[in-house]
């Protein structure tokens, strides 16, 4: 499927989501992007756009509920390849955000891991982030 090309708003799914995105794309009446994702051997990922979204408003579907790291790492390097192809602007759609219950230190030497990923989703180019039920609301000043 390709998206229409004279839209500004254009939905991409990583691997872990297709059919929940293709359920949001056709319930807004669009067609998903079109996106390769392979593994090289060394088990690294590779993706690549297959449409131009030069000033585009863009979707990324990404759950991360089987294989937490490795989906979010994936979601980083889209969002990359997203934002070095010129989006206007990224919204990573998570419905379920990882790492949302270290929100904060419990004991010494611990990480904010919530805060991490919100920092990770930040350099790698997202301008927003959708998500849902949130472990708790202090994690929406991160």
């Amino acid at each position: 499927m390709t998206s229409d090309k004279n839209c500004s708003m254009m939905i991409f799914s990583g691997t872990s989501s297709p059919e929940l995105a293709s359920e949001i794309a056709s319930g807004i009446g669009k067609n998903l992007g079109e996106i390769q994702i392979s593994r090289f051997p060394c088990g690294e990922i590779y993706a690549r756009l297959k449409e131009n979204v030069r000033g585009q408003s863009v979707f990324v579907v990404q759950t991360a509920t089987s294989n937490v790291n490795e989906e979010m790492m994936e979601l980083f390097i889209i969002i990359d390849a997203l934002k070095r192809a010129s989006a206007r602007s990224i919204t990573a759609v998570i419905p379920h955000l990882p790492y949302a219950r270290q929100d904060r230190k419990a004991a010494s030497r611990e990480p904010i891991s919530a805060r991490l990923l919100a920092d990770l989703l930040t350099v790698s180019g997202v301008n927003r982030v959708i998500t849902m039920d949130l472990h708790s609301d202090q994690i929406q000043g991160f």
